[in-house]
Parts: structure tokens; sequence; C-alpha cells
């Protein structure tokens, strides 16, 4: 596994940076690859500090975030999230995918941000991604990963771009774009 903390408008002392890691370690248990990846981000927002973790698993996104007063209490809190994330989720991945379903599919990923001109409407940021077809189930679990409210994808049997999104009642619906 692959540790990479960044720091945003804050200062980090190395042995802050071990404590954290220390504790980020624990989840290693989780991963049996080690060509995985984990991001920490670590900023300052106002008085709180605001922690955001990421792990890349086999093309998936498991991600969390925090803010607290206190920097450990806001990566255990991330911790804690992930942890009940991929125990949820275990048993719908391996009953539901195919194990080389994670290998086939390439994870939203943000590129970076391009400035638009002034226009009517004000464009803040963008992103751009791609993404290999994949069944809903799979797109539901993916958003429910990145604590997503919508997840794009495309259906391999039309080939056509569709969106999954959670409703305010807790069931999901499904958008599918005509030819």
């Amino acid at each position: 596994m692959t540790y990479n903390i960044i720091t945003k408008k804050f200062n980090l002392a190395d042995s802050s940076k071990e404590k954290i890691l220390d504790k980020v370690r624990k989840l290693d248990k989780f991963f049996d690859d080690d060509s995985n990846e984990c991001k920490i981000i670590v900023s300052e927002i106002r008085d709180d500090i605001a922690v955001e973790i990421t792990f890349k698993y086999k093309g998936f996104l498991i991600r969390a975030e925090d803010q607290n007063h206190d920097m450990l209490t806001a990566v255990d809190n991330c911790l804690a999230a992930i942890d009940r994330q991929i125990r949820k989720n275990k048993t719908k991945l391996s009953k539901r995918l195919r194990d080389s379903g994670f290998d086939d599919y390439i994870a939203l990923e943000g590129q970076p941000e391009k400035v638009e001109e002034e226009t009517e409407f004000k464009i803040i940021k963008r992103k751009s991604f791609s993404a290999k077809p994949m069944m809903v189930e799979e797109a539901i679990l993916q958003m429910n990963m990145l604590g997503h409210t919508f997840f794009i994808f495309t259906n391999p049997d039309t080939m056509s771009p569709n969106i999954v999104y959670k409703r305010k009642d807790g069931n999901y619906a499904l958008i599918e774009m005509d030819e």
C-alpha cells in the first residue's frame, strides 16, 4: 500500500504524520495487494482541521472526510466511516461482482480544474472522467462507497450513458439516455 499525505494551508510535523499513518495502516487487513494507494489530505478550514482519506482499491474508491478541532479525532472518524463502508459492502461486492469486475472498472478521476471565461452562468469547477461499462448494481455500490448522491456510468447492454441516484426516501433511481 502506498500512502500519500498532502497538507493544504497547514503544517504537519513528522511525528503527527507517523501517528496518522499508524492509525491508517490498521485498515491494511482489508487490502491484499501492494499496488493499492491511500491518499490522506489534511487542511485547515476556519478553526477546524479537515481530514479526507481516500483508498484506491482495484479501481474502486473508498472515501471519507471529517472536520474536528482535533486532527487525530478527525482521522479516527474517517477510519471508522471507511471501516463501516468496507464491512457493509464486502458481502455485496463478493456476491454481485466477479473478481475481474474490479479490474475492468476505471474510477472517477478528477482532472485539474479548468478556468472558463465569464459567461451568463458561472462554472466554478469542471471535471471529466471516463467510465467503462458496468452493471447498475456496481454503479450503486461505487456511488455509496464514494459517498455521493449520484453516479454516471455506461450501460454495457446499450452502451449509452446512464445516471443512478439516491432519492430522498432512501431508494435508488436510474436515468437511461435514449439514442
